[in-house]
Order: C-alpha cells, then structure tokens, then sequence
C-alpha cells in the first residue's frame, strides 16, 4: 500500500536532475542544510484518496465518491498546505465551493493508487478513479492518466503479465510505450502533464525487475521525479510489493497522522480481499468427503 508514497519520498530530493539522470543514487538522503528525503503534496494527497474511498465505501456511487474525495483533499491540503501543490490546485484546495479546472496534470494519476488496490473488476476500477480526478483534473488526458495507473495496478495484483498490461495499455489508452527508458533518458524534461508522465512512468514499471528498480527508472529519468516514481511506484507495488527495509525507512518519515490512514486503508483493502474470497465457490475442486464435511 505505500508504493506510490514511498516513490514520492525517494524521489523527491532529485527533482529538476538534481539525480544525475543515474540509476546508481541512495534510495534515502539525510538532509543537514537542505531537506532530505521527505514526503510531498503526492503522498499527502495520496492518502486523501485513501480516506475518501474507506468513508464512501466499497460499493459507493460515483457522486458519493467524488464528495468524499472533496472533502478529504481539502482536509488533508489544508493541514499540509506547503507540501509542494501547483498553483491552481491550493487554489483549489482553499476554495469555498472547489470546481474542477480543467487540468491535465499528472496529479491525478500521482493520487490515484487506493483505486488500484480496492475493486473487483477493471472496469470498476477505472470508474472510481475516473471518479477521483474528475473533481479537479477534469480533462480528458488527466482522466485517461489516473485510469491508466489504477488499471494497471489492477491488472498486476490479479496475476496479469507484463506484455498483456501493455496489449490492454496501448488497446485502451493509446499511450505510446515503445521507448526504452535509455532512449527516454535524454528526452526527459521537467513536465507535470499526464500524456508526459505515463509514458514514461510506465517504461520504468515495464523495465523493472522489481520494485527498487522501478523506482531507480523513474528517478534516472530526471524531471518531475517525485511524481513519476509515485506514479511508477504505485504499479511496482501492486507487481511486486514493497520490500520490508524499503517500506520501514519510508514510514519513518511520514507524520503519524499520515501513516495511520495508510494503515487503516490496508486494513480496509484486506477486510473486502477475505470479503471477495468468500464468494468464491471453492467445492468442486474438491473430493466429496471433503466437500460434505467443509462446504456444506
């Protein structure tokens, strides 16, 4: 569950190729005159989305879900309001009656994870994550980019393959994949649009052999790296999970209050993961005596 924070955290001392545009960079900086690795709006507002969906509920409408997301963002905004948003957005975060705007930013998709990790059906993914960018980032490619990223997730965590997410990527989204992150490498500038970051969040998660090499992709792209390894981050956890001592260093700098919303959100996912699972009609792969004695 923190794979997209956990990006943020390693990600944000590299912002503007302060990294080097290297793969070979320590996953956690201690700062002394400057800030080391620490947390940004992508994880505050990460965990915005996580407590909106616990209090709309696994079955909410898209309306209820939107008013949660609301209410949480400008929560949660409100109590960090230097963690580092754009312009129009903390604008938004302190509006009386908050209208989306249009943007096609990349922090739709930098928020979006708790809907990878929560429904049953990819479809019904994509509508809760519809559903969380459409408060503020409304435009059709800041829609398609928290779609895209939750979808992904979903697709990784029920046993997916690599090459049939790209198939359902490039069916669905159209994004162009075909570029390594080598050939991206030198390209990269620093830009916060969707239709610049999930390109090159997904060439770090399809190249990575795990989640700390997803995470070293995205960072040696430069640029906007705290987002595209939150981003990125979230589809490697959703793959391959966060290691204990890269989770455990990543928590540490996070605020309680923070942590405790991830914790319950994990909590959550798990309670409708047992719920899912019991629907599930295990008997016929059984003998009958089995079945007699445990099913019936």
């Amino acid at each position: 569950m923190y794979g997209a924070i956990i990006g943020d955290i390693i990600g944000s001392v590299f912002e503007f190729d302060r990294g080097g545009k290297t793969k070979d960079f320590p996953l956690f900086v201690d700062g002394f005159y400057t800030r080391g690795s620490h947390f940004t709006d992508d994880s505050v507002m990460t965990v915005a989305v996580m407590e909106a969906l616990i209090k709309a509920g696994r079955d909410a409408d898209v309306e209820t879900i939107k008013k949660e997301c609301i209410r949480s963002m400008q929560k949660w905004g409100r109590k960090y309001p230097d963690a580092g948003y754009g312009g129009r957005f903390i604008h938004w975060v302190f509006a009386n009656d908050p209208k989306p705007y249009g943007s096609y930013g990349n922090g739709s998709a930098m928020r979006v994870s708790a809907a990878g990790w929560l429904y049953d059906t990819v479809e019904r993914t994509r509508e809760v994550a519809r559903a969380t960018a459409e408060v503020s980032h409304n435009h059709p490619e800041g829609i398609k980019g928290a779609e895209c990223t939750a979808a992904v997730m979903f697709l990784a965590r029920t046993g997916a393959s690599k090459e049939e997410i790209k198939e359902y990527i490039i069916k669905e989204f159209g994004y162009d994949i075909s570029r390594s992150v080598d050939e991206l490498r030198p390209l990269h500038e620093h830009v916060e649009s969707c239709q610049d970051s999930l390109p090159k969040a997904l060439a770090s998660f399809f190249e990575g052999i795990s989640y700390e090499d997803t995470i070293r992709n995205a960072v040696s792209l430069g640029g906007d790296t705290d987002t595209l390894a939150a981003i990125a981050g979230a589809m490697a956890d959703a793959m391959y999970g966060v290691p204990e001592d890269i989770e455990e260093e990543g928590r540490a700098r996070l605020p309680e209050d923070l942590r405790e919303v991830v914790e319950k959100f994990a909590d959550f996912a798990n309670e409708n993961l047992q719920t899912v699972l019991t629907y599930v009609e295990p008997a016929e792969y059984f003998p009958k005596e089995i079945r007699d004695k445990y099913f019936n």
